[in-house]
């Protein structure tokens, strides 16, 4: 899950989910996670299988609805601590999907571990206007604390931009998602290989 995570945000994208993940697909990205909290529920599921199609040969997850995500053949979920929990969404997925965590502090993300979990969300890092209950902004600091105690991949979120990831990727991130720094561009693509290049050896 090392590079850039890419979000969909159909609220604040200039081209729209299709054309996002299209040019996400093109830089690289390998993790991509379709979040979409408005619309009637075969709407949705229209939009994740075109996407779900778009995505072939890259991680495909769905935010939130396991249901959505057996329906359409997503590679899996990412979950929320208000969401459903962790082990009956397992249970109703199977062994091999993939399961995501948010977790906003070190406990959460030791219970995650322990629960199984295959990556975790560490959120928010900085301040961010892409989601209301996001939460009081942690800093990198909290990152680092749980870089020393877990073994998962751990993807920063939250007001993270070109300026300030450099610092977040230090202390311990596998992965950044920077939503409003590239799905508001007029061109994504250009946007999230510059993210991409933060995780090359500096020799290339």
């Amino acid at each position: 899950m090392r590079g850039y995570y890419f979000i969909t945000d159909a609220s604040l994208s200039r081209a729209g989910n299709l054309c996002d993940v299209a040019a996400a697909m093109a830089a690289g990205v390998r993790v991509v996670q379709y979040r979409q909290k408005q619309g009637r529920s075969r709407d949705l599921a229209a939009e994740a299988r075109q996407l779900r199609e778009l995505c072939r040969g890259t991680r495909f997850l769905i935010n939130d609805r396991v249901d959505l995500a057996l329906e359409v053949g997503a590679d899996g979920v990412h979950l929320g601590q208000e969401d459903l929990h962790f082990l009956e969404a397992r249970r109703r997925l199977g062994p091999d999907k993939i399961i995501g965590l948010t977790v906003h502090n070190l406990a959460e993300a030791l219970a995650a571990q322990a629960m199984g979990a295959d990556y975790l969300g560490v959120s928010p890092i900085f301040s961010t206007i892409t989601k209301a209950d996001a939460g009081a902004p942690a800093g990198v600091a909290l990152l680092a604390e749980i870089r020393r105690y877990v073994d998962l991949p751990l993807i920063a979120i939250g007001g993270i931009t070109l300026a300030n990831a450099p610092e977040v990727i230090a202390a311990g991130a596998d992965g950044v998602c920077a939503i409003s720094a590239v799905v508001t561009k007029a061109e994504v693509r250009p946007e999230i290989e510059k993210f991409q290049r933060l995780f090359r050896p500096v020799d290339q």
